[in-house]
């Protein structure tokens, strides 16, 4: 009789276990050192590569439905690109960075399976505010999970033109009206419940 209870008391707990874990979410804790956020401009003389630094960024998704949440927030005042002429002219004509001082990409869905441990491919959509204004946006993601510890490399190209932010071409210099974005994040997950 002990032995009947014992298997029944085994099995409602992973049936509820088995529930349970269905409505788990997955919190993401981004940690701006170990986060490096990149920008490539091309140029028909030569491609200006560049720097931005995370704020903070919290991303919290369920792998069951593929539903997020959460914001990455970039300093857009941190921005650097080796020239101290060019990012004065960068912080003052193009992005205003005193005016706008925070860029913020809002997760809104993960398209893939994500793989609780491995590398996983995943598309992150969300909309992306920056200058004022929200954008939709998808990065490419790739992601290798370590137990708590993820790594994650994301890609986009940003029609930042079209989105209403100046190009800085002159008559001489020609660049893109498209900037390549490149993260690499390190961040510790946990669980959270929906």
């Amino acid at each position: 009789m002990y032995q009947n209870a014992l298997a029944l008391i085994l099995i409602t707990y992973a049936a509820t276990a088995g529930t349970s874990s269905a409505t788990d979410e997955i919190v993401l804790e981004l940690d701006p050192a170990q986060t490096e956020i990149h920008f490539t401009l091309p140029d028909i003389l030569h491609t200006v590569h560049g720097t931005f630094q995370l704020k903070s960024g919290t991303i919290r998704f369920d792998p069951a439905t593929g539903k997020a949440s959460g914001a990455v927030i970039v300093d857009v005042a941190s921005g650097a690109s080796g020239s101290a002429a060019r990012d004065r002219k960068m912080h003052k004509d193009v992005l205003e960075s005193r005016r706008y001082p925070e860029a913020v990409f809002t997760p809104e869905r993960v398209e893939g399976r994500f793989a609780s441990e491995g590398v996983a491919e995943l598309q992150v959509h969300g909309l992306f505010k920056i200058h004022g204004a929200e954008h939709e946006m998808i990065f490419q993601t790739r992601v290798e999970n370590k137990g708590d510890l993820l790594v994650a490399n994301l890609h986009s190209v940003m029609p930042y033109a079209q989105w209403g932010v100046k190009n800085p071409s002159t008559f001489i210099l020609r660049v893109s009206d498209k900037v390549q974005l490149d993260i690499r994040a390190t961040g510790h997950t946990h669980l959270g419940t929906n």
